[in-house]
């Protein structure tokens, strides 16, 4: 396989998933029928224009709620968006082989595997297999400042998710020269339930 151009840049990805979001949340999104001849395109080869590492909740649909069409997005899906090898082996192909500029770390208000991640920071016990997936968001946890009610506890455990998967994905070499050749940008977000909004992490 060999890598492409992007149609679109890193910034212009993300002008399209904010706009697309913003029609989503007006009520106005596009949601076409995805006609026969755009299928055999597609058949053909993909050229995603962002790589999303979002959340497995039922409630985040990422296509849906950036009004994305089919092609568009390559979806990365998991509880509480955590990193793990196969994760990084999933985004190293995006960017190495659909050369996607654009790559987003998507959480979410009320994210269950971070609400039971700041329970085990407080001796809750969770099954085997969901312990370690706490164990890949509860090193993020720790700078949080005590004294949070529970709502802001909450928020804040959801944003630092965000900013630790993001983190580790700039730690890799891959991705700090990617970076640093302006062919790769990261950005993190929150969606937020209610409303339907996403709002980019400064």
């Amino acid at each position: 396989m060999t890598a492409h151009t992007p149609a679109y840049t890193a910034d212009e990805a993300l002008a399209r998933l904010v706009a697309g979001n913003e029609r989503f949340v007006r009520g106005e999104a596009r949601f076409p029928t995805v006609q026969k001849e755009i299928l055999a395109t597609l058949a053909r080869g993909q050229h995603p224009y962002a790589t999303i590492l979002g959340c497995s909740d039922s409630r985040v649909p990422p296509e849906l709620i950036f009004d994305a069409g089919f092609g568009e997005v390559f979806m990365i899906r998991l509880a509480g968006n955590v990193i793990s090898p196969e994760v990084m082996g999933t985004l190293q192909y995006a960017g190495i082989h659909l050369s996607t500029p654009l790559f987003v770390v998507l959480g979410h208000d009320g994210c269950g595997a971070v609400a039971a991640a700041l329970a085990a920071r407080r001796g809750a016990r969770e099954a085997a297999r969901i312990a370690l997936l706490l164990d890949n968001i509860l090193p993020g946890l720790g700078d949080l400042p005590p004294g949070l009610s529970p709502d802001e506890e909450m928020r804040a455990g959801v944003e630092a998710n965000v900013r630790w998967s993001m983190h580790q994905i700039l730690e890799t070499p891959e991705a700090r020269a990617r970076v640093a050749e302006g062919v790769m940008k990261l950005v993190g977000a929150v969606y937020e339930l209610e409303t339907g909004r996403v709002r980019f992490l400064s």
